[in-house]
């Protein structure tokens, strides 16, 4: 089976939904999509607020992205 490969962006957290979602503007288009917190940081409690830096890898399907590492 082909793995597809997974695209890796940063971008800024504009707003805080329910049940671990946030809404991230993307630096290089300025469009903004919607990401969930990666288990990791789920047990590390690692806090997301609106404003940080983030780095989200993208779903191949073009759905919504994991938040994987806060800057």
């Amino acid at each position: 089976m082909k793995e597809r490969k997974i695209e890796a962006v940063q971008g800024t957290v504009t707003e805080a939904l329910p049940n671990v979602l946030f809404r991230v503007e993307r630096d290089d288009t300025k469009e903004e999509i919607l990401a969930y917190l990666s288990g990791k940081m789920r047990i590390n409690k690692i806090r997301v607020l609106v404003g940080d830096r983030v780095e989200v890898e993208l779903d191949p399907y073009g759905g919504k992205g994991r938040i994987v590492r806060r800057f």
